[in-house]
């Protein structure tokens, strides 16, 4: 998504060394990989071990691109890892990969009607970290639920479904995505647009992997920690609590510099592509100081 555009903020020539902190299934890290060539280095990062297998095989004709498990939030263990100090740039893409939407065994995609989102509700990148969201709606109270559902995902019925889910509960935990796309579709039917239900998946997705903190930690400590001054930082985001955090953070009096002052969004011709491209946003900085 955005790879031109993406390629251009991080300025790459031949023997740099670059992060691709968010790797996914490797599509912007093999083209970073070709951009700085076989005297460079690409150190791939992402707590999905999914994803990680993905990347590699995108990633199996560039022997100088690494892959590594760990948060961008750890950036600094993944290039001590790599056996590197500091990196010429770094790409964090903040949003979900089709790999992952597509993978019903954690409850990232649901399908309502189809048979299809009826694995269990966990919505983790990393099973071994936290807990699953069926579990945070099995064991959270009303109030929380409430707080969660529209400090992160601004749904304008997050009081009702939190009301409901707790009703339910009673009687039938919510175990499966399905289920929980289902109930908020009859307390919020659909309108125009995407369904009643993506922006609550959100909301789960952000509670029980802490999405939030981790990007507040590696803009605020693990970037500037492995960005060699004049390296340049590029970050997609894809809603508004995400871009933001990056906003605020890309200012000199947090040693960054904005490449411009607006995000870069997605042409046309690439939203008619890939729709999920239309809420995404691209910001870019340069760190100008150690």
């Amino acid at each position: 998504m955005l790879v031109r555009e993406v390629l251009a903020a991080m300025a790459l020539t031949p023997g740099m060394i670059a992060i691709d902190g968010t790797v996914g299934a490797g599509g912007h890290a093999a083209k970073m990989a070709a951009a700085v060539g076989p005297t460079g280095r690409v150190i791939g990062v992402d707590r999905d071990p999914l994803m990680l297998r993905h990347a590699a095989a995108a990633l199996e004709s560039f022997p100088w691109a690494t892959v590594h498990q760990a948060s961008h939030s750890e950036l600094r263990a993944a290039l001590d890892e790599a056996g590197v100090d500091r990196a010429d740039a770094a790409l964090l893409d903040l949003g979900l990969s089709s790999d992952q939407l597509a993978d019903d065994s954690r409850g990232f995609g649901f399908r309502v009607g189809d048979g299809r989102g009826g694995g269990p509700l966990d919505l983790r990148f990393d099973v071994r970290q936290g807990r699953p969201a069926a579990e945070l709606l099995a064991d959270d109270d009303e109030t929380e639920l409430t707080r969660i559902l529209t400090e992160y995902g601004e749904h304008p019925r997050s009081a009702a479904i939190a009301a409901e889910i707790v009703r339910r509960r009673a009687s039938r935990p919510i175990r499966t995505a399905v289920e929980l796309a289902d109930l908020v579709e009859q307390v919020a039917p659909a309108g125009s647009g995407s369904h009643p239900a993506t922006r609550i998946f959100q909301a789960l997705r952000i509670a029980v992997n802490d999405e939030l903190g981790h990007v507040e930690r590696t803009l605020a400590d693990a970037l500037p920690a492995v960005l060699k001054p004049g390296g340049r930082a590029a970050i997609l985001t894809f809603h508004s609590l995400e871009d933001r955090l990056v906003k605020q953070a890309f200012v000199e009096a947090n040693g960054w510099r904005p490449t411009a002052k607006k995000p870069t969004t997605a042409t046309p011709s690439e939203v008619r592509l890939n729709p999920r491209a239309r809420s995404a946003k691209l910001r870019a900085a340069t760190r100008i100081t150690a």
